[in-house]
């Protein structure tokens, strides 16, 4: 295994062949950026991070946004997930780091071709609307932690 975490998501990344060499080797900081997992697990050890994972879950469907629920949460990279979204004046942001790996899910919302996104860190959650392969994403919420 490659990474910190053992969840053995290197072998599935398709940067590996771009040189990356996980986490472990890079002591937490894949692709040059950091990696949520590795983090917890260098603040509260790794019998943390499952705890760590649950209380995020629970404070993700505590907002209280309709049909979000979440019990679990992947490591993805923002190279992946860092959509680009319409601000009111017309002008578009990225919130997310490419290079960063980000605790998150997405969740399909009952009855629409739509879906939930949620990506988080220490310092925010980002819930977001899309359509299929991430088209015409909305912001639902950002909220600081």
């Amino acid at each position: 295994m490659n990474e910190l975490c053992g969840r053995d998501l290197c072998s599935k990344c398709s940067k590996k062949n771009n040189g990356c060499s996980g986490c472990k080797k890079t002591d937490g900081h894949p692709c040059g950026g950091t990696c949520v997992a590795a983090e917890c697990i260098r603040k509260y050890g790794f019998d943390k991070l499952s705890d760590y994972t649950e209380k995020l879950c629970c404070e993700i469907n505590a907002l209280g946004i309709d049909g979000l629920r979440v019990s679990s949460l992947n490591l993805l990279s923002g190279f992946y997930v860092n959509l680009t979204y319409p601000l009111p004046n017309g002008k578009t942001v990225d919130f997310l780091e490419d290079n960063k790996v980000y605790w998150g899910t997405q969740v399909e919302k009952k009855g629409e071709e739509r879906c939930y996104g949620v990506v988080a860190d220490e310092k925010f959650i980002l819930v977001c609307e899309y359509g299929c392969e991430g088209k015409d994403p909305e912001i639902i919420m950002y909220r600081k932690r």
